[in-house]
């Protein structure tokens, strides 16, 4: 009966964390589909409540599979064959805590404040130090290059 528990919590666990993740392509402000930037901040706190529900989906899994093992391990009356921790449990574990991290990251996401209105900068060109010196010295047209240079004109 706990296998099939296990199992289908991590079933579960495997198409939340499609769902998330499909939520979360569409949550994200990059991406053109979704409406308006607050729909979007929606759709990406709803991927991250997806993810976390994955998440203790499958830490419930592996915790529940491990207490089976470590109590079947140390019962000195059980005399089948004994099972050990394995590196697929680490992994589950390891795995669920990534995606309890991920949602909650997906949710504070929203926490940045709309009303403050983003900064742009603008891009006003490449100036460097000849390109000052000929505009203010074209008038006069000279032959040799200037004697003096500054220690900006080799950069």
């Amino acid at each position: 009966g706990y296998i099939q528990a296990c199992r289908g919590l991590m079933i579960s666990a495997v198409c939340l964390g499609f769902f998330g993740a499909v939520f979360g392509l569409v949550g994200m402000k990059c991406t053109k589909v979704g409406g308006s930037d607050q729909t979007k901040a929606k759709i990406a706190c709803l991927a991250g409540l997806i993810f976390i529900l994955s998440g203790l989906c499958s830490m419930t899994s592996c915790s529940l599979y491990a207490n089976r093992i470590t109590s079947e391990f140390f019962d000195p009356s059980f005399v089948a064959q004994k099972y050990e921790l394995g590196a697929a449990l680490f992994i589950g574990w390891a795995g669920a805590s990534l995606c309890i991290i991920g949602g909650s990251i997906f949710c504070f996401s929203i926490a940045e404040n709309s009303n403050s209105p983003r900064r742009g900068y603008a891009y006003n060109g490449a100036t460097s130090v000849m390109s000052s010196r000929t505009k203010v010295h074209n008038s006069v047209p000279e032959k040799t290059p200037p004697k003096h240079f500054d220690k900006n004109a080799y950069v």
